[in-house]
């Protein structure tokens, strides 16, 4: 199946990683958790900690099959680092599906891939989404194209299960 790339650091939040995570796995797909160093990262409720199998400047987007972006404040920390960014930036560029939950579109606003395509997010970032040039819809997923974005943990099955839609789809597609 395929690689998903799973970009966090610390206080991402717990169920939004957990339950598609879970998911994803389930379907026989393989998780590299990604970060700017390698550790143990801490989920935002303390529930879930996840130990980091890469750090950022040992992979490459053409190493992965997609990627997925958990919310919370990980994506807000990350976004800080440039090649977070630029990682992100070029999945998006490279056509491969991305999966963006809650806060975690911040690193796309960074990433300035998102004019033009219809996105979702948290509630508090809706306006950000829009000054990056997004159209930007209240619902619990919103897919365009090979990006599938949400809001909160209570769209989390929506989420999954049209992630996993266009997840099958981009593998169909790369085979």
């Amino acid at each position: 199946m395929s690689k998903i790339a799973v970009l966090m650091t610390d206080m991402f939040e717990d169920v939004e990683y957990t339950d598609p995570a879970q998911a994803f796995i389930d379907e026989g797909h393989e998780l590299t958790i990604i970060s700017t160093e390698k550790k143990e990262v801490e989920g935002k409720q303390g529930d879930v900690s996840i130990q980091v199998d890469e750090t950022i400047d040992k992979v490459s987007p053409e190493d992965f099959d997609a990627l997925f972006i958990p919310g919370g404040f990980s994506p807000d920390i990350l976004r800080g680092d440039d090649r977070i960014v630029e990682f992100a930036g070029k999945m998006v560029y490279l056509q491969k599906p991305v999966f963006a939950i809650c806060h975690g579109p911040q690193i796309l606003i960074t990433a300035n891939v998102l004019n033009g395509r219809s996105v979702t997010g948290f509630k508090s970032i809706q306006l950000d989404l829009q000054h990056a040039g997004a159209n930007v819809f209240d619902e619990p997923v919103v897919v365009c194209g090979n990006l599938v974005t949400s809001r909160q943990p209570d769209d989390i099955p929506q989420f999954i299960e049209q992630s996993k839609k266009v997840l099958n789809q981009g593998v169909k597609a790369h085979v």
